[in-house]
């Protein structure tokens, strides 16, 4: 018994592995369960056995890695003393260099971003990367609240739109990157550019690099 459990959890590792591989190659739409099996040396059924349909497939894919949207409003949900500006300055940092250092993720990303068409049985899944990145929002505007009640922010700036321009920041350097590598260097650049955007924020900075 103990033999079957470990050849069917190796057998449910291959269809996700397939199945990545396909859907960065070819798309998610593109993509059969047919060819699915073929890539991973199995049976249709097989694939049926694990995964109900491909919505359920693709939506297991996505839970293997934790996505930035989803990283980010982790870290700032469950870290008490992230009351300041250096806490979430330290954040965005994190999540974009993390991006660079897990192939993986990079490549789930890469298909949520790029290789995806949010068709009606894939509208779980939005909805669950919609759900984090409104999350992620909420919870950076509840700490620029508490820095506009310092007076940090500068002059005319809410914490709602410093919330948004921040997110705007953090979304268009994990687009740019994925589409093209080249642009930057995200373990050298990272930090530049995130305290560039904190300097435009901020009265008075009050960050370590």
């Amino acid at each position: 018994m103990r033999r079957t459990k470990e050849d069917a959890e190796k057998t449910r590792c291959a269809i996700l592995q397939a199945a990545e591989i396909l859907f960065l190659e070819k798309g998610v739409s593109h993509t059969s369960l047919d060819a699915i099996a073929r890539q991973a040396g199995v049976t249709r059924g097989a694939v049926y056995w694990h995964f109900q349909n491909k919505a359920e497939l693709f939506h297991e894919m996505l839970n293997q890695v934790r996505l930035p949207p989803e990283c980010m409003a982790a870290l700032l949900a469950n870290d008490s003393t992230c009351d300041s500006m250096q806490a979430l300055r330290d954040h965005c940092v994190h999540v974009i260099e993390d991006l660079a250092r897990d192939e993986r993720k990079r490549r789930i990303f890469t298909i949520l971003l790029y290789r995806c068409e949010f068709t009606e049985e894939l509208r779980e899944a939005e909805e669950r990367h919609n759900a984090f990145i409104r999350q992620l929002i909420e919870l950076t505007e509840r700490l620029f609240v508490q820095a506009h009640s310092r007076g940090l922010l500068q002059p005319g700036l809410t914490p709602a739109l410093a919330a948004r321009t921040l997110h705007a920041l953090l979304l268009g350097l994990f687009i740019d990157w994925l589409r093209d590598p080249g642009l930057f260097d995200p373990l050298q650049d990272t930090r530049a550019m995130v305290d560039s955007l904190f300097r435009g924020l901020l009265r008075d900075r009050c960050l370590h690099n």
